[in-house]
């Protein structure tokens, strides 16, 4: 069926779903009621595209999805085929058992490892984590979705983007030509600040759209902006040294502080960020060697450092001679006017040792981040990270470099930016129609999460428990982000990931897993 023309109204349901979605489930569609049966030839991918109207990458995509769950297969010789073995004819799930279990393993507020000298921990929270854990191994799953009458996983956790929405054609293609342009280098040993290519075009980046005057040699490239903070806390603290962090925050970041020995203490965070007065209070009464904050977007309450704050913490690190390790995790999502310039913008003094990473704006699963510091920083930096790591992946870090370069991964920002603006949008009005009556919010202007208020009445811990028993869904209360563990009346939830259908689906659980009205205090 080489000549197979195939007629799909792309704009029929699922308006939210990015194209090469629609295009697979149309196929998956045609299997199922025998219009196409198994060992049927599938047209070219070119011929697909122009039929259908879209470009050659969209079918592509659509090639992989429906290769990756097993309805197609591509042999040198025969082409693309449907799978003589297809799937069972249910739709795909998108939440796998492994990706749910990694994914939650990662997640604040879910730590199960008992550490007795680190920061308050979530307290029920790491035995929920045990819980889901325990129910993922053990549920039975066939290609992301369960066997039994149990609906598949899905999390409403925010920080997670979309890994359909990543041109995946374009990276592959990337790395193709790094291979065959100068494989010999990409693939033997190499400089551990990363290589000189992907630094010039990241200092090139902060420098056009963030303000940050950094040159190459201010740029150390690592695996994603988790390894440079810990890079971060293995080379410049000292067991018992001081760190202040935000009373609510990132906990993988705290553990990572953590582990080289330093003793944290948390600095409160209101409607404007974290609390400077309080700071300078503090580091009055004991030394701080370093202070830990996310003033772009704070994590997890999503607010922005409010200016006169920001200029207060500069030169309060410059006189107290502390350094501010700044992580701006999501700088590229933001929706409403011109993103806030990152404290490194305006540091003069040399305090700022600055985070940040590609991995939310490409996939989780490619780690490219980096760190941004004084040229002798870096030098320490680099040090540290030959003994950890050596080097890092510089086959894709070059090819990143060369996607930057050409523009593609900022037009995949641009694309990625109104898709989220919209899904933004769409799960305001879900939540605002669906449990208006027990959460109010305010829309944030940027990043991938909203901030939610729960009402007093209903009891936030307990809601997130039966969301995950009841409804296999995951829900990130303010607990798991508490350095104190304790309870707040506050729940993060993202819009990145899900398409409308998907956010109607999550939002529904959450709905249907609310306590009743006996249970609440």
């Amino acid at each position: 069926m080489a000549d197979w023309s195939v007629t799909i109204d792309l704009t029929r349901g699922d308006e939210g779903s990015p194209t090469f979605v629609r295009i697979a489930r149309a196929i998956t569609d045609d299997i199922r009621r025998g219009r196409l049966r198994a060992g049927d030839a599938l047209p070219g991918t070119r011929t697909l595209a122009t039929s259908l109207g879209v470009h050659r990458n969209t079918v592509l995509a659509a090639y992989r999805e429906l290769d990756a769950e097993g309805w197609i297969a591509t042999e040198k010789a025969r082409g693309t085929y449907v799978a003589v073995d297809v799937p069972d004819a249910e739709p795909r799930r998108f939440s796998t058992k492994a990706a749910l279990a990694r994914e939650i393993a990662a997640r604040p507020g879910y730590d199960v490892v008992d550490r007795p000298r680190g920061p308050g921990r979530a307290g029920d929270a790491g035995a929920l984590a045990l819980a889901v854990e325990a129910r993922l191994r053990s549920a039975p799953v066939a290609r992301g979705r369960a066997t039994s009458s149990a609906a598949a996983w899905m999390t409403l956790g925010g920080g997670v983007p979309d890994v359909r929405l990543v041109p995946a054609g374009e990276i592959a293609r990337a790395i193709r030509r790094v291979l065959r342009r100068s494989a010999v280098d990409v693939l033997s040993y190499g400089d551990p600040e990363g290589p000189a290519a992907l630094r010039r075009a990241v200092a090139k980046m902060l420098a056009a759209t963030r303000g940050v005057a950094a040159r190459e040699d201010h740029v150390l490239v690592t695996r994603g902006s988790q390894m440079g903070i810990d890079l971060v806390a293995r080379t410049l603290l000292a067991p018992g040294d001081v760190v202040a962090v935000e009373a609510l925050g990132y906990r993988p970041a705290w553990e990572a502080l953590h582990a080289s020995g330093a003793r944290l203490v948390a600095v409160p965070v209101d409607a404007h960020g974290v609390d400077v007065a309080a700071l300078e209070r503090l580091s009055a009464e004991q030394p701080i060697r370093g202070v830990y904050v996310t003033p772009h977007h704070q994590f997890p309450t999503t607010v922005t450092l409010a200016p006169a704050r920001r200029l207060r913490l500069l030169e309060l690190a410059r006189a107290r001679r502390f350094w501010l390790l700044e992580d701006d995790y999501d700088h590229e999502f933001h929706y409403e006017g011109r993103p806030v310039l990152p404290l490194a913008s305006a540091d003069v003094h040399g305090v700022v040792v600055y985070v940040g990473t590609l991995s939310k704006v490409l996939a989780p699963g490619m780690r490219v981040g980096f760190v941004v510091a004084p040229v002798p920083v870096v030098a320490r930096l680099a040090a540290t990270r030959r003994l950890v790591d050596r080097q890092g992946d510089h086959l894709l870090a070059t090819a990143i470099a060369e996607l930057l370069e050409d523009g593609e991964i900022q037009r995949h920002v641009r694309r990625a930016r109104r898709v989220y603006a919209e899904r933004r949008a769409r799960l305001a009005a879900l939540l605002a129609s669906e449990l208006g009556d027990v959460l109010s919010f305010a829309l944030p202007s940027g990043g991938t999460a909203i901030w939610a208020r729960v009402a007093s009445d209903v009891p936030v811990d307990l809601w997130a428990a039966r969301a995950l028993e009841e409804a296999g869904l995951v829900l990130q209360p303010a607990r798991g982000f508490a350095f104190d563990g304790k309870s707040r009346p506050f729940l993060r939830v993202g819009f990145a990931q899900h398409d409308e259908r998907e956010a109607k689906e999550a939002i529904r659980r959450m709905a249907r897993a609310l306590p009743r009205r006996s249970e609440r205090t």
